[in-house]
């Protein structure tokens, strides 16, 4: 099966064929992926369509489609926390910012799975200017949500996948880790020239970008640490809100739209 779409709410992908492997990432529901190779045990290594990551994946994770609905875009997204669909009948709670292929809001088949949706998805807005709005509202809905290392929906997420999600609302594709990021968009001077919605990127003691957060203004960022948080930042990095203590090293901001 050399395409196949996610059919659990999070499929976790692994560095190597094993449960007992790094979490790398993971794929919510309606993710489309290429398969390129299998491994005993029911693993299969997959190419994630939307950002090109690769990893292993537990093939009962997934469901064969054709390269017609492999290649067709995704126009809706799943705008609820969490937004209650059925496949085959059987009822399914699926995470905030699912990208969804489908002809209409109603129902969709996925080879040989009918997916209804009790919980109507929006249309994904992708021409035109960014609605800083809602890209904001994007990002505080992960407000809280507890950071996990490969995390990418509300149930767990890392720096990296929390901007990803909310850029994707957006119409804006970025890659999936920090460092990948830190490679798109342009280069912003000074925070002082920050606005909403601008990246800012820090590095560890190697000068090695370890992670990420969404610029709120040019003295406050929202990002995955510990939890989802909103902190201070300085030209000199972030300060936690609770502690006062300096916790990351600015380095570069970018700017995407």
């Amino acid at each position: 099966m050399p395409y196949a779409i996610v059919i659990v709410p999070v499929a976790p992908v692994r560095a190597t064929a094993s449960h007992k492997s790094e979490m790398i990432s993971q794929l919510v529901w309606g993710a489309a992926v290429e398969i390129t190779e299998t491994a005993p045990g029911g693993w299969v290594f997959i190419k994630n369509q939307y950002d090109e990551y690769t990893g292993w994946v537990t093939a009962a994770h997934l469901e064969p489609i054709d390269e017609t609905l492999f290649r067709m875009p995704a126009t809706w997204y799943l705008p609820g926390w969490v937004n209650r669909v059925t496949m085959n009948d059987q009822r399914m709670l699926v995470p905030f910012g699912c990208l969804v292929k489908s002809n209409n809001d109603t129902s969709t088949q996925w080879g040989n799975i009918a997916v209804k949706f009790e919980d109507k998805p929006l249309l994904l807005t992708n021409m035109g200017a960014v609605d800083i709005t809602a890209l904001k509202n994007a990002a505080t809905l992960f407000l809280n949500t507890g950071y996990l290392w490969g995390g990418a929906s509300v149930f767990g997420v890392d720096c990296s996948g929390f901007t990803q999600n909310v850029f994707k609302l957006s119409g804006i594709p970025l890659w999936r880790d920090a460092y990948q990021q830190a490679t798109q968009g342009e280069l912003v001077g000074f925070l002082q020239e920050a606005r909403l919605g601008d990246l800012a990127f820090f590095d560890n003691e190697e000068g090695r970008i370890t992670h990420v957060g969404i610029l709120l203004n040019d003295h406050e960022i929202i990002h995955a640490s510990g939890k989802v948080r909103i902190d201070p930042i300085d030209n000199q990095g972030i300060i936690n809100a609770d502690t006062g203590q300096r916790t990351h090293q600015l380095r570069i901001i970018k700017r995407y739209f």
